[in-house]
């Protein structure tokens, strides 16, 4: 399916999300952000759904946020229309409900290495570019990439990138820690593909549960995982189905402390 500039494809229990705006190397503007967030809603919804892929059309991944589209914006809208409106997008597609794999099948650069950061897993070609260019622009960082990016990178790459401007290889990166896996040129969707088939091959609620577990661990989203997990283990009581018989019946509940 398509959901303006983002297409959605679903092959067996793989989703695949491609952001097609090529001609801008798939810079995000506001139009993509909301497709992006779309997308999160559309695969969330689709129970055959087991794992996702992100990746972009043409050359690049991502080049990040679209000067264009936020140059002119006065700061308070800068702050708000763009800053804190892709923030809960991004923040969306971290907290996707499967695993989601990410095909960097070229250069991802500022909000572009923020979005592949949304992703469990990174799979990078060989000759991509990797950075956050933005202080050299005079901004920072604003779809957490001082943040998600330091949790799961390490503070010391995100510094390099942010404060020094280095701009790393696809090798270099996978050193970092900052990609999984390098392949050749051409290579990340397909290779993204079967990574996120073996996924959906796993138990899908054992690797659900999974995932939120690791995102506790690593101080993300910590309110939701814990909520999600407690609720989802309720659901399955005798005391819950006791709890909606007696309000449905008008009586007082009798509970036997059933798991």
């Amino acid at each position: 399916m398509a959901s303006g500039t983002v297409r959605i494809d679903v092959d067996g229990h793989v989703a695949t999300l491609t952001i097609s705006r090529p001609e801008k190397l798939n810079a995000l503007d506001l139009d993509m952000l909301k497709a992006l967030a779309d997308a999160a809603d559309e695969v969330e919804a689709n129970a055959n759904v087991r794992a996702a892929v992100l990746t972009g059309e043409g050359k690049g991944f991502s080049a990040g946020g679209d000067i264009k589209a936020w140059g002119g914006m006065s700061p308070q809208e800068f702050g708000h229309a763009w800053v804190r409106h892709g923030h809960r997008i991004f923040e969306r597609l971290a907290t996707l409900r499967v695993p989601m794999v990410a095909a960097l099948n070229g250069h991802a650069l500022g909000g572009g290495l923020e979005l592949a950061g949304v992703a469990d897993i990174r799979l990078a070609e060989q000759h991509i570019k990797i950075g956050l260019p933005e202080t050299g622009l005079g901004m920072v960082p604003g779809w957490s990439g001082t943040q998600r990016l330091v949790r799961r990178f390490g503070a010391q790459a995100v510094r390099r990138m942010a404060l020094g401007g280095e701009i790393f290889t696809a090798e270099e990166a996978r050193l970092l820690g900052i990609v999984d896996v390098v392949v050749p040129t051409g290579n990340a969707l397909a290779a993204a593909r079967q990574y996120a088939g073996r996924i959906a091959a796993r138990g899908p609620a054992a690797t659900e549960i999974a995932k939120l577990m690791i995102a506790s661990a690593n101080g993300e989203d910590n309110g939701t995982a814990v909520e999600a997990l407690g609720s989802i283990l309720a659901a399955k009581t005798g005391d819950l189905k006791e709890g909606v018989a007696s309000f449905s019946e008008k009586r007082p509940a009798t509970f036997k402390g059933e798991w």
